[in-house]
Formats: structure tokens, sequence, C-alpha cells
């Protein structure tokens, strides 16, 4: 297998725009986090705390999304480092993680995505609940 300078540099756009999602997605749920809390000072309500719960396995899911999105991104340029100095094989060995480190960190956006849709489902049951209820 023959593997140029130029190949891992085709992971820099793709990692960039993937780890700003990341991002925005963890600020989004952070400022949910905080509104859920000070309702939850207020009212007590049990099933707010099982909400606030389920928000920060996502909170988890997002750092470690991250992680394997930066580690991937790190491995993409020691890799362009490693071929730059022309060490073929290694090179081949370390892009091989970074892509690696890429598919995990998709898998586990995968699954955070999953326990997001889960989430919307049971408030909109609960929705169609009161809704069958009043009529």
């Amino acid at each position: 297998m023959n593997l140029s300078i130029e190949t891992p540099a085709l992971l820099f756009s793709a990692t960039s725009l993937i780890l700003l999602a990341y991002t925005n997605r963890f600020l989004t749920i952070a400022q949910i986090v905080r509104g859920l809390k000070k309702t939850y000072d207020i009212e007590h309500n049990k099933s707010i705390l099982v909400e606030i719960k389920n928000l920060n396995l996502r909170l988890t899911l997002i750092r470690y999304m991250q992680l394997f999105g930066v580690l991937s991104l790190f491995l993409s340029v020691f890799g362009m480092l490693v071929l730059f100095i022309e060490w073929k094989l290694i090179g081949i060995y370390i892009f091989s993680a970074s892509l690696l480190c890429l598919l995990i960190s998709l898998g586990i956006s995968f699954w955070e995505i999953s326990i997001s849709v889960k989430a919307l489902r049971v408030h909109l049951s609960d929705l169609l609940d009161t809704e069958n209820t009043k009529s």
C-alpha cells in the first residue's frame, strides 16, 4: 500500500467540522442542564432529576466523542510528520489508528444521538397521553 502525505490531510476539514458539531452539542446540553437544575431547585420534581441524569450521560459521551476526534486529528498530523520523514510503514499504521479513532468517535456519536431520540420520544409520548386524556 502506498500512502502519500496528502492523504492524512484529507481528514483535517472533516475532523474539525465534526469537533465543532460536538462542541455545539455540548454547549446546548450544558445550557439545558443549567436550566433544569434551576427548575429542580424550585420544584424538586423527580422527573427533572431523571432528565438531568440522562443529560449527564450524554455529556460524558460527548466528552469521549471529542477525545477520540482530537486523537484522530493528532494522529493524522503525526502520521503526516512520519510520512514526511519517509517512514512509510509507520505512517500507514499511524494513519490507520487515526481512522480507527475517527470511527470510534462517530460510533459514540451515534450512541449519543440514539439516547437523545429516546428521550424525545418519551416527551412526545407524555404529550400524546395528555392529548388522549383530554379527548
